[in-house]
């Protein structure tokens, strides 16, 4: 069934997201290819959950039988005011605040409602930084960005501060258009990079040398070779996008959930040694930290200290 967009666009800007792209859904040859090479490269590192369900992570008809279409959301956690005190640690722009997947799913879950409601026993599944779903391929497709050398989403007028959001249909659209790559002969995330995780010419991540990955996703001892190049990130990193001139665009956040936690952002270097786990389970409620767990928080800030 096909059906209008204008409906669907007017219920997201109502529920906040800030774009909304849609593409059809279909096997995706080309990044199956590359995501192969990738994973023979062992650039996935320890996330051994990339080489898992590949077939569905390439062909979202696997993932949801009978889906025709791909809708993509986008939501800004920009915030350009966080500024981290000398002895504190650094910690991601994404996670100073509420762990965004339960706001997101929240207002997916709401949009899926909203859908259900029009269109009836329609087959739908959102996806939000979880499941086996190529979200930046999705993204590029659907016109939210281009994927730029850092390998993140980029938009000419908003940055790359952003979450996406993946909702699989099998409902039509008129569906939007990809655009054009705008990074040019700039090299400014490739040469800021102080791990060299992104490859000389860009567009290519090894994730097993990227700080994020160091400090959230491994869960064994940091290398000794990368001790000298944290430069104080204990829960992932914004490098690459600090650097970035389309950033310039960006602006702050809407979204109250995702304001700064005090609590978070003013511990020193010492307080986080120190924590008990009464306040690591204050500070870490809601919030993307609890992913590494306290043992895992203080081995990175161990390793930077």
């Amino acid at each position: 069934m096909k059906v209008s967009n204008s409906l669907i666009y007017e219920k997201v800007t109502q529920l906040g997201f800030d774009q909304i792209g849609i593409v059809k859904a279909q096997k995706l040859d080309k990044e199956a290819k590359q995501l192969e090479e990738w994973l023979n490269k062992n650039y996935n590192g320890e996330m051994h959950y990339m080489e898992r369900y590949f077939d569905l992570r390439t062909d979202p008809t696997l993932l949801l039988p009978g889906c025709k279409s791909i809708i993509v959301l986008s939501l800004n956690y920009d915030q350009p005011k966080v500024k981290f005190k000398p002895n504190s640690p650094k910690i991601s722009k994404y996670a100073v605040g509420k762990d965004y997947h339960k706001v997101i799913k929240d207002k997916s879950k709401q949009l899926i409602a909203y859908m259900r409601n029009l269109y009836g026993d329609i087959q739908i599944r959102g996806f939000v930084d979880s499941g086996p779903v190529m979200e930046r391929s999705w993204a590029e497709k659907a016109g939210i960005g281009w994927n730029g050398k850092n390998t993140l989403n980029i938009h000419p007028k908003r940055g790359s501060y952003y979450f996406l959001c993946c909702i699989l249909t099998d409902l039509e659209f008129e569906y939007t258009q990809s655009i054009k790559d705008h990074c040019g002969t700039c090299k400014r995330c490739i040469e800021a990079c102080p791990t060299s995780a992104i490859h000389q010419d860009g567009y290519l991540l090894d994730a097993a040398k990227c700080i994020s990955y160091l400090t959230i996703e491994l869960k064994t001892k940091i290398p000794e070779e990368f001790r000298p190049k944290m430069e104080t990130w204990a829960f992932g990193c914004d490098i690459c996008q600090e650097v970035c001139p389309w950033n310039r665009f960006s602006k702050p956040t809407r979204v109250e959930e995702f304001a700064p936690n005090p609590d978070l952002i003013n511990l020193s270097m010492s307080d986080w040694l120190e924590i008990s786990d009464e306040t690591w389970n204050k500070v870490s409620v809601d919030s993307p930290i609890k992913r590494a767990g306290k043992e895992n928080f203080q081995r990175n800030i161990r390793f930077i200290v």
